[in-house]
C-alpha cells in the first residue's frame, strides 16, 4: 500500500472514532446510559487500534530502513548482505535484489575498466617497443652523417637506410591509427552490394610491385559478376594485408592464388600461398596484436596486419579462418556474409 493510501487510511480511521465517540457522548436522553458507554467504548477501542497500527506502520518503515542500510554498507565493503533472502516476496528483497544487481553491474563494470587499463599498458609498451628500433636508427645515422667525414657513395647508402627506418616508422604510425580506429569504433562501415571481384583487384594493387620484385605469380580466380554486400575499402584494406603477409613470407619464385567460392549464406575467399607456412599452434597467435613467430622477426612488418584483418572482417559479421603446413604455405579463408 502506497503511502499516500495510508495516511488518508488512518485520518478515516481516527474521524470514525472521534465521530463514534461524539455520538455516544451527545446521545438523546431516551438512550439508556449502558449504550452510551458501549458506544464510548467502541470509539475508544478504534482510537487505540488506529494508533496501535500506525505505531506498527512506523517500526515496519524504520525496520525497511534499517535493512537497506545494512545491505548498502555491506556492498560499499565489498561483502554480499547477510540478511538477503533471494526468493521471499517481500519489498526489502525486492530492493536487496535490485541493489545487488546494481552492484554486480558497478563490479563489472570496475573489471572492465581494470582490464582496460591493462590493455593500455600493453599497448603503450608494444608501441615503445616497436619504436624504438627506428628511432635509435635514425639517431644513430644522424649522427655518423654530421660528425664524419663521408664520401657521397656512403652519404647516399646510409641516407638510403635512412629513408627506409622512416619509411617503416610511417608504416607503423599508419598502421596503429587504424588499430585506434578499429578499436574505438570511430571507423565507419559503408556496407553495400559491390562487386567482389573489385574489391579483390584492389587488394592485389597493393602488392603487385612487391610480388614483381620477387617474381611471385599472383592467380585470381573470382567471377566478375560476385555480388557481396560489403565495404569496399575496408574489405580491400583486410585482404591487402592477408596478400601482403604471404608476399612476404613466400620464398621467391613462389605463388599466391585467390579464389571466391559463393556458398548459400557466405562467401569464401581463399588465399593460399607457397610459403614458408605456420604451426597448428599459432593459428591463433597469428592474429593477436604485434605477434610475430620467430621465423618473422628478421623479415619487415610490425604484426599488425592479421590483427586488423581479423577485426575488419568481424565488424561485417564475417570471420577468418587459417591452415597451413609448415614448409608447403598457408591458406587463409575470409567468410563474408553473402
Amino acid at each position: 500500500m502506497k503511502k499516500g493510501r495510508l495516511i488518508s487510511f488512518k485520518i478515516i480511521l481516527s474521524v470514525i472514532g472521534v465521530l463514534v465517540i461524539l455520538t455516544g457522548v451527545f446521545w438523546n436522553y431516551v438512550t439508556l446510559f449502558s449504550i452510551q458507554l458501549i458506544v464510548i467504548a467502541s470509539g475508544i477501542v478504534i482510537l487505540l487500534l488506529t494508533f496501535l497500527w500506525d505505531w506498527r506502520q512506523r517500526r515496519k518503515e524504520a525496520d525497511f530502513a534499517n535493512d537497506i542500510c545494512e545491505t548498502v554498507d555491506m556492498l560499499m565493503e565489498g561483502r554480499e548482505p547477510e540478511n538477503y533472502i533471494p526468493y521471499e516476496d517481500s519489498q526489502v528483497s525486492k530492493v536487496q535484489g535490485k541493489l545487488l544487481q546494481y552492484y554486480e553491474h558497478m563490479r563489472e563494470g570496475q573489471r572492465q575498466s581494470k582490464q582496460d587499463k591493462q590493455i593500455i599498458q600493453e599497448l603503450v609498451s608494444d608501441i615503445s617497443h616497436q619504436v624504438k628500433t627506428p628511432i635509435a636508427n635514425i639517431q644513430m645515422f644522424t649522427d655518423i652523417l654530421q660528425q664524419h667525414s663521408l664520401t657521397d657513395e656512403k652519404r647516399a647508402e646510409f641516407l638510403a637506410t635512412m629513408t627506409v627506418q622512416i619509411n617503416k616508422l610511417d608504416f607503423l604510425m599508419q598502421s596503429l591509427i587504424k588499430m585506434s580506429r578499429l578499436e574505438t569504433g570511430t571507423f565507419t562501415l559503408h556496407m553495400e552490394v559491390e562487386s567482389l571481384y573489385n574489391t579483390i583487384a584492389y587488394a592485389v594493387n597493393s602488392i603487385w610491385v612487391k610480388a614483381r620484385q620477387k617474381n611471385i605469380q599472383i592467380d585470381v580466380k573470382c567471377d566478375s559478376k560476385v555480388m557481396v554486400k560489403h565495404d569496399v575499402k575496408w574489405t580491400a584494406e583486410a585482404l591487402g594485408n592477408i596478400l601482403d603477409n604471404a608476399v612476404k613470407y613466400t620464398p621467391e619464385g613462389g605463388s599466391i592464388c585467390v579464389q571466391v567460392r559463393p556458398w548459400q549464406f557466405y562467401t569464401r575467399i581463399d588465399i593460399s600461398d607457397t610459403g614458408i607456412g605456420i604451426a597448428s599452434e599459432h593459428y591463433n597467435d597469428v592474429f593477436k596484436r604485434f605477434y610475430r613467430t620467430q621465423k618473422a622477426v628478421s623479415m619487415d612488418g610490425v604484426g599488425l596486419g592479421l590483427y586488423l584483418a581479423r577485426g575488419i572482417v568481424t565488424r561485417q559479421n564475417g570471420y577468418i579462418s587459417v591452415k597451413s603446413e609448415i614448409g608447403k604455405g598457408t591458406v587463409f579463408s575470409v567468410f563474408l556474409l553473402s
